[in-house]
């Protein structure tokens, strides 16, 4: 019990006054917790609520531990909370092992029942052998610094008390304060990882390795969690100097700042950057973090498939990771434009007014307008009805008084536009050519002269955001 006191001043686990909700299955771990928390009631008038969570997966066995748990608690006079699942159901329906479901379960009642009583925190009953399971099966999936630390002794409102403890230490302990547990007949079976670890790996390093060997874990990674906690603010300022939040939703490592970072150090930020895209963290590997890491040397366009459809893409800048419904913008329906009239475009939200000016005596090309989203256009070069469409595949545009073209997809590339948007990038076509790459540059085949006699001038304006921001449009360069 000293112990076990001793560990939760050192983490400031429980301060007086607490009101506790503890997961209390029935076995000897959580018989274990529930009187740690009996001690603690006494010595700093905290309140336990416990609770327990009927899988309803072991039919009569199930039972029978819930009636022991509300017996135990009633003995002691601790409000029970009792929840019945039908575990194997919604793990069919999350799409998820029965194992996790049962996991996700657990911690959703007790979220619950903290919420319902004015709870402060959550006692979970895990311990050293847990912990060392733990640290296994990362190793074994692949994992960062930080699966490398385990089970942290305390998570937000989630304490874990017995983190100090091995299962021989909390055996021992239960049958010392002469109280039953109930045995749960599915550990003993082999059909989840956990348990294969537990029945055929950890004995054969204790046996065979060192007696030792959960205890030398737990140590080695108490000590990975401190260097954990450094490197968790050497990433947040890498993250807010080399990265930064799109407004589509997507991150965007940049390149330049990525390059002066440890390799440590980038894959960290990788990391970081990856679980926020995604909105989660589990089942995110260092193979994944190496994909992301291995487009910084790929040429532009490159792309890579990473977890919860999140998907990473090498640009000008460095590479950005966004979710995939994200990445795949649509284009938009091509549209004839009133010449001369008012023609709006729902799906850019653009207004186009196009006006045919008469030439006067004393004009000069001088006076077009030199505005990014005005301008003015020989209207007798012009042939046919005017379009405002996506790029299609042998569009080109020309770029100088010799006629010389330049296929789109070549200008797009010399302009640095991201890949994924430049299906977005509005263009104006007549019949046979393109005219004006919106608020990029207009076709030198169609500027004003001397000889000009009719003007078509073409105003853009937006109508809810704007235009450049919402489709990629930049200011390097205008004509």
């Amino acid at each position: 019990m000293e112990k076990v006191l001793g560990f939760i001043g050192r983490y400031q686990m429980i301060v007086s006054g607490d009101k506790i909700v503890a997961g209390i299955s029935g076995g000897a771990d959580s018989v274990c917790l529930l009187f740690v928390l009996l001690e603690l009631r006494e010595e700093m008038g905290i309140e336990i609520v416990a609770v327990h969570v009927n899988h309803g997966l072991r039919g009569e066995n199930a039972k029978r531990d819930e009636v022991f748990v509300q017996e135990l608690c009633r003995k002691h006079d601790v409000k029970c909370v009792v929840y019945h699942e039908n575990v194997e159901s919604i793990s069919k329906k999350r799409k998820q092992s029965v194992e996790e479901a049962g996991r996700v379960v657990r911690r959703e009642a007790f979220e619950r029942t903290l919420l319902a009583c004015g709870g402060t925190k959550i006692a979970m009953a895990h311990h050293q052998n847990d912990n060392a399971e733990t640290l296994l099966m990362n190793l074994a999936r692949g994992t960062g610094l930080k699966g490398l630390g385990g089970i942290q002794p305390v998570a937000g409102n989630i304490i874990r008390p017995l983190l100090c403890l091995n299962r021989r230490e909390i055996e021992r302990f239960v049958e010392e304060i002469g109280c039953g547990f109930c045995q749960d007949e599915t550990n003993e079976e082999d059909d989840y990882t956990r348990n294969r670890l537990r029945h055929q790996v950890i004995p054969v390093l204790e046996e065979q390795v060192n007696a030792q060997a959960v205890r030398h874990m737990n140590e080695a990674m108490e000590q990975i969690r401190g260097l954990q906690d450094y490197m968790e603010m050497q990433t947040e300022q890498a993250y807010q100097d080399c990265a930064a939040k799109q407004k589509d939703g997507g991150i965007c490592i940049y390149e330049a700042g990525y390059r002066k970072l440890h390799r440590v150090l980038q894959g960290l930020l990788i990391r970081r950057c990856l679980t926020r895209a995604a909105g989660a963290e589990r089942d995110i590997t260092m193979a994944h973090v190496e994909a992301v890491a291995g487009l910084f040397e790929k040429q532009t366009g490159r792309s890579r498939d990473l977890p919860y459809s999140v998907k990473a893409v090498r640009n000008y800048d460095g590479v950005v990771l966004k979710k995939k419904t994200d990445v795949q913008k649509k284009g938009f329906s091509p549209i004839q434009l009133r010449v001369p009239g008012i023609t709006r475009v729902p799906e850019l939200n653009l207004t186009i007014c196009c006006s045919i000016l008469e030439k006067s005596v004393d004009f000069s090309a001088k006076q077009a307008p030199q505005k990014t989203y005005t301008k003015w256009f020989d209207y007798d070069i012009i042939k046919g009805d005017l379009i405002i469409r996506p790029r299609q595949g042998r569009d080109s545009i020309v770029i100088d008084k010799d006629g010389r073209s330049q296929k789109i997809k070549s200008y797009f590339i010399n302009e640095k536009i991201p890949s994924e948007e430049r299906d977005c990038v509005p263009l104006i076509a007549d019949e046979k050519q393109i005219i004006w790459i919106l608020g990029y540059r207009m076709s030198s085949a169609c500027q004003i002269t001397v000889q000009t006699h009719r003007v078509l001038e073409i105003k853009v304006t937006e109508e809810k955001s704007d235009v450049r921001e919402d489709y990629g449009f930049s200011t390097r360069k205008r004509s």
